[in-house]
């Protein structure tokens, strides 16, 4: 199987798109001073008979309600997108009551109507930015035929002819349309161009630990090596004086094998290279989740393995890394399970799936969407906290990493209820799990 980078993680860049309170609140205040300044120039500098009480009164109500949001909310809270389109409708139905009382389509600040469908163009979805866009022109609509005339100085009304009036509604009309479509366009493209340097980032974070694991495996290894020699020194010679208790004997002849299995993993991390995917004999789903469960079947956990799917079973070479990282998951697995460990390896004519539960007491689910970063805790803290050391989360790192390596998808559950335990799932492409068998034909 041939190395790609792990596909681009889904929903980056959503948050992103979410309106903050704080952001629509300062652009309220902003309306509010504008409104407050074009009433009050109007009516006491230019001498225009606006019902100015009214005016104020609707004015008013917008600076109630920032101060009303001010006071109930942080600021810092993102809306969601059923408030901010709330919040915007607001603002439009706001503008069109001032708008009737100082000349309907006729008033040149009409073009203001624009300013809320440009904002929710460019944070809401666009069935929600064209929704807000069909309430502003309802509104224009209505306001052509239902407005209070549009005072002139010296006390006489602006008759302004249909036609003129007309344009200027349906100028409205097409630049909404046009605003609402350009600005989702753009703001779109934006949050894609964002996600995919964030994707990016995550991908290059990941490779850089990798290394960084890879150097410190090797010195790890090399630390290790000299203490671990003494080990097995010390345990060959209490098992040449040949002791009389049978127990003791098993014991000790365990112990030399799982200091023979120590080397051997240290021999791995000194040469991290050996993980790069060099391919040896061809294997079944089946057989590939035997060869990563075998080092883990002295642990005092049963562990079984079944798999069907239609014949012939899929073949791929038995890559290194992708042993390491199924032994990994499965290791993890019999580290929290009660009992047993069940590993189902099931395959169809277009993909390979390799399923590891347990039944213990299952992920946490406040770290469920975080498992295999690095650095995070594995799954009970309480538990873990009762061992030497504790975890940090590197083995699933490590194991996730080299997994997607060979273009597999990895999703972590707990079972559904009344069941417990985790769930871990490996799938591969069929064609992705056969590639490397391909390649050498």
């Amino acid at each position: 199987m041939s190395a790609v980078l792990p596909p681009e993680p889904e929903g980056l860049g959503l948050e992103a798109r979410r309106l903050r309170l704080n952001t629509l609140i300062a652009l309220r205040w902003l309306a509010v001073a504008g409104q407050t300044a074009a009433v009050v120039i109007g009516v006491f500098g230019l001498g225009l008979g606006f019902p100015a009480v009214a005016c104020f009164a609707l004015i008013a109500a917008s600076a109630a309600l920032n101060l009303a949001l001010r006071w109930f909310y942080p600021k810092s809270v993102l809306l969601s997108e059923r408030d901010a389109t709330i919040f915007l409708a607001y603002d439009i139905l706001q503008l069109a009551g001032l708008l009737f009382l100082t000349g309907g389509v006729s008033n040149p600040f009409v073009i203001l109507l624009l300013a809320p469908i440009v904002i929710a163009a460019g944070s809401l979805p666009l069935d929600r930015a064209l929704g807000l866009s069909a309430l502003a022109l309802v509104c224009a609509t209505a306001l052509l035929r239902f407005n209070l005339p549009l005072p002139w100085i010296g006390g006489g009304e602006l008759d302004l002819p249909p036609l003129y009036v007309a344009g200027l509604w349906l100028a409205l009309v097409v630049s909404a349309a046009f605003l609402t479509l350009y600005a989702h366009r753009v703001a779109a493209e934006t949050r894609q161009t964002a996600s995919a340097l964030t994707a990016a980032e995550l991908v290059l974070a990941r490779v850089q630990h990798l290394s960084q694991l890879d150097g410190l495996a090797a010195a790890a290894a090399h630390e290790l090596g000299t203490p671990l020699a003494t080990v097995a020194l010390v345990v060959r010679e209490m098992a040449a004086q040949k002791p009389h208790d049978e127990a003791f004997a098993d014991d000790l002849s365990l112990l030399e094998e799982s200091v023979d299995r120590c080397r051997a993993i240290l021999g791995k991390l000194s040469a991290p290279a050996d993980l790069s995917g060099q391919p040896m004999d061809v294997s079944s789903p089946v057989e590939l989740a035997e060869l990563a469960a075998a080092p883990h079947r002295l642990l005092g956990i049963a562990i079984s393995v079944v798999g069907e799917g239609p014949e012939p079973p899929p073949k791929c070479p038995r890559n290194p890394g992708v042993l390491y990282g199924l032994g990994n998951l499965i290791e993890n697995a019999v580290s929290f399970a009660e009992r047993e460990v069940k590993i189902s390896a099931d395959w169809t004519r277009s993909t390979v799936t390799i399923v590891v539960s347990d039944d213990g007491a299952g992920f946490p689910p406040g770290v469920l969407s975080r498992i295999g970063e690095p650095y995070l805790s594995e799954r009970d803290r309480a538990r873990r906290s009762e061992k030497a050391g504790g975890g940090l989360g590197l083995g699933l790192f490590i194991a996730r990493s080299l997994l997607e390596r060979s273009r597999a998808s990895l999703r972590f559950d707990n079972a559904s209820p009344p069941a417990t335990g985790a769930l871990i799932t490996v799938q591969w492409a069929r064609s992705a799990y056969e590639e490397g068998r391909r390649g050498d034909k």
